[in-house]
């Protein structure tokens, strides 16, 4: 008799907890965080690049609340990879995680030039890529929009091909960025460049078959003379000489940087990636020499669904970054002993 009067309320309990309005849980889900908000509006801009000396092209998203305030915000640099452009993080979540987020995100586009200034240029073009990122895009945001316009309020990221840029242009100008990303960086590109010079071969900028490919284009992009794997790949040669390598290695420039002026760094892999074997030969020479940073490895390949999952980490991680180094807050001592 007793076990019955217990069992009994207990049952209705556990039918009442299980009964949530499905509507009212679909709306918690669809708010929380600004996830599922509409993704913000990517606008392409285009203007001529001094260091190209030509027009190129960028995308912008500008953070919820933009035109209703007369504040000035942190600006997001994002690198595309190898045979991809400034489309490529449209479709992996970016113009929806920024609903959660008060900066500025620009979407670079060097074509497959591996974010370098190039040592010999070719077919009447100049081939300054490196240039490109670090003065014409970010003098040129900086000058169209309401930034923080200095070291404090700038981070860079990139995908493959682009965390090589971004961590070797982060670290080549660490006056110019407080935090740089790597999502399946190819980051040992630039010690095999050397090798391959060392052998006197030429060095590996694209996959020949490629540039016989004048047809297949990356997802929308439509830029005139600009669009095609033959056309976005400069001519010429990225190195002449293995000092020319060192200058853009980022295993060789962390090591030069003074520590107090070190960039904050954050890279990350999927376990099946190919790629992993760089990430964690980066981490390992941070370790080893007490370097700051952050890693992370989890399940995934080299892919746009790893990179659309990871890049909400990676965003809301520099986001703070910049944040903290934009307020100069230092957190009182805790002294736990203490009266």
């Amino acid at each position: 008799m007793s076990s019955r009067r217990f069992f009994l309320p207990a049952l209705v309990l556990i039918c009442l907890s299980g009964c949530v309005d499905p509507a009212r849980d679909e709306v918690s889900r669809e708010f929380l965080g600004h996830i599922g908000f509409e993704p913000l509006t990517v606008t392409e801009v285009q203007f001529f690049s001094e260091s190209l000396q030509r027009n190129m092209a960028i995308n912008v998203v500008l953070p919820r609340g933009y035109e209703q305030t007369d504040l000035s915000y942190p600006v997001l640099y994002l690198c595309h990879g190898l045979t991809s452009n400034y489309h490529e993080f449209e479709y992996v979540g970016v113009p929806e995680y920024l609903n959660r987020f008060d900066m500025i995100v620009v979407m670079v586009d060097v074509g497959n030039s591996w974010y370098v200034n190039w040592a010999q240029s070719e077919g009447n073009h100049q081939n300054n890529f490196a240039d490109h990122v670090v003065r014409d895009v970010v003098n040129h945001v900086d000058g169209h929009f309401r930034t923080v316009a200095d070291r404090n309020g700038r981070a860079i990221n990139g995908i493959s091909m682009g965390g090589f840029g971004a961590i070797s242009l982060g670290l080549s100008h660490p006056e110019l960025f407080s935090s740089i990303a790597s999502h399946s960086g190819s980051l040992t590109w630039a010690a095999g460049q050397r090798e391959r010079l060392e052998r006197g071969e030429e060095t590996f900028v694209i996959w020949p078959q490629l540039l016989q490919d004048s047809v297949t284009r990356y997802r929308n992009i439509d830029l005139e003379g600009y669009s095609s794997f033959m056309e976005r790949t400069p001519e010429g040669r990225p190195f002449l000489t293995p000092e020319e390598v060192d200058a853009v290695d980022p295993f060789k420039l962390v090591l030069q940087i003074p520590r107090d002026q070190l960039p904050h760094i954050y890279l990350d892999c999927g376990t099946e990636d190919g790629l992993i074997a760089a990430a964690r030969d980066f981490m390992t020479l941070l370790l080893e020499n007490d370097i700051p940073f952050q890693y992370g490895q989890s399940a995934g390949g080299h892919e746009e669904d790893y990179w659309g999952r990871e890049l909400s980490i990676s965003m809301a991680v520099q986001y703070a970054v910049m944040l903290r180094n934009i307020w100069g807050h230092e957190f009182p001592r805790y002294d736990a002993f203490s009266g």
